[in-house]
């Protein structure tokens, strides 16, 4: 099984399709290019990176961002993903143990995890399970890995839908409708 990871951006956002033990495609595309992907990935669970707020003033790059993890979310929804966000202050604790890391370290706890940069990236000839990954891509490769690590078995072999409604579920495994009609939802059964 597979999952896919977005790092939005105002304008472009970067993706990574993961299996547990290598990146299969990754890229940094318009955000309209990104929504195309999300259907392309139809079924498999999302991980998209949310924005978090530091008590600082922001701005409209943050809010327009945030416009954009909510069209990513609707969509790959729409197309029977279950979804789940991440701040990047829980990907640091996950990867780095630590809420001080910075993106270096990050990058560096996700080389250490596949061996070393030689192992992970490889060469052209001989190309590791990370080649390719470049810029803002590791930041969505740092999304794969803590949802993959913290995804339940069950929810990575595909969607799955909610008895009474037929929605599918949440990454969580809650129903849609739960949140959406804001009136507590209801009920079900997986």
């Amino acid at each position: 099984m597979k999952l896919l990871a977005i790092d939005p951006g105002t304008f472009e956002s970067a993706w990574v399709a993961f299996d547990g033990q290598r990146v299969l495609g990754h890229g940094l595309e318009s955000n309209v290019t990104i929504l195309g992907r999300l259907r392309e990935y139809a079924g498999v669970p999302v991980w998209i990176e949310m924005v978090a707020s530091f008590g600082m003033p922001v701005g409209k790059e943050v809010f327009e961002t945030c416009v954009w993890i909510g069209r990513f979310w609707e969509t790959a929804l729409r197309n029977g993903s279950a979804c789940d966000r991440v701040t990047r202050h829980q990907i640091k604790l996950h990867l780095c143990h630590s809420a001080r890391a910075k993106d270096t370290n990050v990058r560096q706890a996700i080389l250490d995890r596949f061996g070393g940069k030689l192992a992970a990236l490889g060469n052209k000839k001989n190309r590791g399970p990370l080649y390719g990954v470049v810029s803002h891509e590791w930041s969505a490769l740092a999304v794969a890995l803590y949802g993959w690590d913290t995804t339940p078995t069950h929810v990575r072999v595909g969607p799955r839908k909610c008895n009474i409604c037929g929605r599918f579920l949440l990454a969580d495994g809650s129903c849609p409708k739960t949140w959406k009609d804001g009136e507590g939802g209801h009920e079900h059964v997986v």
